[in-house]
């Protein structure tokens, strides 16, 4: 733990303008949910059996899983590699990571028919299924995100339970429960995050793995056996960004001012994951000759192109800069760029280089499948603003402490 600075609850209206426009929107995104599940997906959707996914499962759940990547590496950063300097920019990552993969969960019940069937894959398992491993893998993740969070709620109300009215003859027992967890998770929360850690990695590359096995029905520029590894490596590459993004909107929101001692050496740090990520993109494409494919200017060559373009070697050239570094505008830029190739090439990969077999029309998003996405951003904002006013997750300098001195000096 940093000890010039502490984690607190924040201070400060819950609502203001930029949050009453995400609940309007949020709001919409829902009652298109609800018609989905009152009349089902063709109400909302333009999914078809020729097209079984659309623009909720790039953005959503693919996208989602990867952008939510700043849980593990945060952790393997702080925890793993004993950077405590970091130590700050981990619980807001994590309070991301868990709200991420928490809607991502959700959101695995919108687009298949029979929701409610949701629960088959925990007991009816079918080892030779890469999707079959992602849910598994995602399902115990989240697990244990919410374990890797439980300090957090335990140091808000340790010493603090008081229940109302005749609850109040469990406040004793409460008491207890919390000073428990507290010695049990200090003893083995080294399991979880190494654990944490080892299952981001196989349903990171796991969701590559999904398209792999499409075959022909995916465009050469993204169909290649090392698009596990090209998941993975864009997962760890945005995660650390992704840190950056939640901790300078957090300083924005609630008026603080952000720590750009710590973002800078962030950036620093992504520029060698950006370079293997592209290192390794590249190669591919030239040991594979699919560049062949960029030398006719269509959609799908200038989507490549802007994937590549912007979400890796602009931000790479930009966060080699140490003056950029040291600008919030200009890390913002630098880290919104990685988050945005990211997502775009989950677009790509799901939906461009998709084409089904038997497709009788193009896909195009229906404003519901829109209004749903968005809702679902709005809501992971709404739900943060009010966790991290609730319980201590964002760090603030502690004027009250006093450093030891390390030696005396006698007259």
């Amino acid at each position: 733990m940093n000890h010039y600075s502490r984690p607190v609850p924040m201070r400060g209206p819950y609502l203001t303008p930029g949050v009453i426009v995400l609940i309007v929107l949020a709001l919409i995104g829902l009652a298109a949910l609800g018609a989905r599940f009152l009349f089902g997906l063709g109400a909302v959707s333009n999914l078809s059996t020729a097209w079984p996914w659309g623009i909720w499962t790039p953005t959503i759940k693919a996208g989602g899983v990867a952008l939510a990547a700043g849980g593990f590496t945060t952790a393997a950063l702080g925890h793993i590699m004993h950077r405590e300097e970091f130590e700050p920019i981990i619980r807001p990552a994590l309070l991301t990571a868990v709200l991420g993969y928490t809607f991502v969960a959700l959101s695995v019940c919108i687009d298949i028919g029979r929701w409610y069937f949701i629960w088959h894959p925990l007991v009816m398992w079918n080892g030779n299924s890469a999707l079959f491993e992602v849910g598994i893998c995602v399902t115990i993740y989240l697990n244990v995100l919410y374990i890797e969070f439980l300090p957090v709620v335990v140091e808000r109300f340790k010493g603090r339970v008081a229940l109302p009215g005749a609850l109040a003859r469990w406040d004793r027992s409460a008491e207890r429960l919390l000073a428990a967890l507290d010695r049990g998770l200090e003893k083995t929360m080294f399991v979880f995050i190494i654990a944490g850690v080892v299952l981001s990695t196989l349903h990171q590359s796991s969701l590559g793995t999904l398209m792999v096995i499409a075959g022909p029905k995916m465009h050469p520029l993204w169909q290649t056996p090392v698009l596990p590894l090209l998941f993975l490596l864009s997962a760890i590459s945005v995660g650390l960004p992704m840190a950056i993004i939640e901790s300078l909107l957090s300083a924005r929101s609630f008026g603080l001012k952000p720590r750009m001692d710590l973002l800078a050496e962030l950036g620093r740090l992504t520029v060698p994951l950006l370079a293997i990520h592209l290192g390794f993109k590249i190669g591919d494409m030239v040991i594979r000759e699919t560049f062949v494919h960029l030398m006719k200017v269509d959609a799908v060559s200038v989507l490549f192109t802007a994937e590549v373009l912007l979400g890796l070697v602009l931000p790479l050239r930009m966060l080699v800069s140490a003056k950029v570094r040291r600008s919030p505008p200009m890390l913002f830029a630098a880290a919104a760029l990685v988050a945005g190739g990211v997502l775009l090439n989950r677009m790509n990969t799901f939906l461009v280089a998709y084409t089904p077999a038997y497709a009788a029309k193009t896909y195009f998003p229906a404003f519901g499948e829109v209004a749903v996405a968005v809702a679902f951003v709005c809501l992971q904002v709404l739900i943060y603003r009010a966790v991290v006013m609730i319980f201590p997750v964002i760090s603030l300098p502690d004027r009250t402490f006093v450093p030891k001195a390390r030696y005396a000096i006698r007259g």
